[in-house]
């Protein structure tokens, strides 16, 4: 019989087990240390129910969206934005009738002042076309492994909900968002929160002005007309602040024409004081839904903040 011979190789601890893998250092975009932000893709858009006063303004027809049109200006956002920034894509579930899921900065806040980066309030909607957000919203951040509350009472997202610094935040409610909000959040999230009551109608987000908070931060003055323009409305990178204009859409000449450019110099003014570009996009498209640049887009960390700005 044939004696088969086994050598047997003596194996050490270092050969049996597998070289460690370093793992990533950051769990969610939110940890990243680069600026990280959320955006929506069209796909839903619509103008169907005119759900505020800018939209109210217009007849149905000055309403309808040209879908190619919006498609390209959308896409020129997000290329620039990709060009310095993480870029996620909130998905839109197919057949949803969710006219405004591209105006990201409605759908909730990453709380920016928690150690763990890890923690996000979806929006509980006021505006009846935009209630399925909440669910998308949820379904979003939950698989990305974020801890997800939304409060019981109405909350319309980091466009009412400002991070300044440290703990402390500044909130716009009365109209889409509720006070009882930002007490819930106090009390969870250990949190200060400056409340500030809106009241007019077309300014129904807080992003679309700036309140009398001296006190506790930095405040440029800007006027009533081009707080109305979308001044206010802008989202900044690093070096770069981004802002809508659709000032060669308008006739030369016209009273829309003058405040469009207007607001452009002015910005370009406090722009420059703190040495920083301009850098515009025309979202016309968009402007049909009363919405402008920031409304697109929801900030998922604020690493575009690495500096503080003071006059």
């Amino acid at each position: 019989m044939n004696q088969v011979r086994i050598q047997m190789h003596q194996v050490t601890r270092e050969a049996r087990l597998p070289e460690p893998v370093p793992g990533s250092p950051w769990l969610n975009a939110t940890q990243l240390d680069r600026p990280s932000f959320l955006l929506s893709f069209p796909f839903s858009y619509s103008t169907r129910a005119a759900n505020n006063p800018w939209m109210q303004d217009l007849p149905p027809d000055r309403r309808e969206p040209d879908f190619k049109r919006a498609t390209v200006q959308f896409l020129e956002l997000y290329r620039y934005l990709a060009g310095e920034a993480l870029i996620y894509q909130l998905p839109t579930p197919r057949g949803a009738d969710l006219q405004d899921l591209v105006f990201t900065a409605n759908l909730g806040i990453v709380l920016e002042h928690l150690p763990d980066k890890n923690t996000v309030v979806i929006s509980n909607f006021a505006s009846e076309p935009r209630r399925g957000e909440t669910e998308v919203g949820t379904k979003f951040f939950g698989d990305m492994g974020y801890e997800v509350h939304v409060p019981r009472t109405k909350f319309e997202g980091e466009a009412e909900l400002k991070h300044l610094h440290d703990d402390l935040y500044v909130g716009g409610y009365g109209i889409r968002s509720e006070r009882e909000t930002y007490d819930w959040m106090e009390a969870t999230f250990d949190m200060r929160i400056i409340k500030v009551r809106l009241v007019d109608p077309y300014l129904y987000h807080l992003d679309c002005l700036v309140a009398e908070i001296e006190k506790v931060t930095n405040v440029i003055d800007v006027s009533v007309d081009d707080c109305y323009s979308g001044i206010c409305n802008s989202v900044r990178l690093p070096k770069t602040v981004l802002n809508s204009s659709h000032v060669h859409d308008l006739k030369l000449g016209t009273e829309d024409y003058k405040r469009e450019v207007h607001k452009n110099r002015q910005l370009e003014d406090i722009a420059a004081n703190f040495a920083l570009e301009v850098s515009y996009f025309n979202l016309s498209e968009f402007h049909k839904s009363g919405a402008l640049l920031s409304c697109m887009v929801m900030h998922l960390n604020r690493n575009s903040y690495t500096f503080t700005l003071t006059a």
